[in-house]
């Protein structure tokens, strides 16, 4: 794998060797050894999740607080997104700063979220599926957010915002000044 280190401190974009001929292609979406070997993360995932969504859903920004937080690793295994994380580590020198990187089931990038990361993404694609691992169980007590259009972040999603189709949840997320995060 080809692991790319972004301008926010731990987040990273995993590439995998692809291996394809006539008959189509296999690769090894993930390798908690090698993966451990070139970064040192070695944190188990335990749960994973997915999602299908039509062109125009804009999911986010989630996050989970402490004493459970939850670092995921994102890719996309039909269609195209727009992948964005926001860095709401309060003492972090990148905090209040974005990333994005699109993630589809060509390009087969993952994008490891560790925790401290509010996380979202649009569609770009007609449809798209997103499967993501995540190192901690879902836990609504410690759930957090960040308004996706909060105008501080000033994120291109990548589509048209007046045609987003969003949660009645996602809408009603904090500003991240007001964000009720123990980053």
């Amino acid at each position: 794998m080809i692991i790319t280190k972004t301008p926010l401190e731990g987040l990273l974009i995993i590439e995998p060797k692809v291996h394809g001929d006539d008959r189509g292609y296999f690769f090894e979406s993930y390798n908690m050894k090698e993966l451990e070997a070139q970064t040192g993360y070695n944190t188990p995932f335990v749960q994973d999740n997915q999602a299908r969504s039509i062109k125009n859903v804009l999911r986010g920004l989630h996050y989970q607080n402490y004493p459970v937080p939850q670092a995921k690793l994102i890719r996309v295994l039909e269609g195209v997104i727009w992948d964005v994380v926001v860095d709401v580590r309060k003492n972090s020198p990148t905090y209040g700063q974005w990333f994005g990187v699109e993630l589809s089931a060509e390009n087969k990038k993952q994008f490891l979220i560790p925790h401290g990361f509010a996380h979202g993404y649009a569609v770009l694609s007609d449809t798209a599926e997103v499967f993501y691992k995540c190192d901690n169980f879902y836990n609504k007590p410690t759930e957090g957010g960040v308004f996706y259009n909060d105008p501080a972040l000033n994120i291109d999603w990548r589509i048209d915002l007046s045609k987003a189709i969003v949660s009645e949840k996602d809408m009603k997320q904090p500003l991240l000044k007001d964000a009720n995060n123990g980053y």
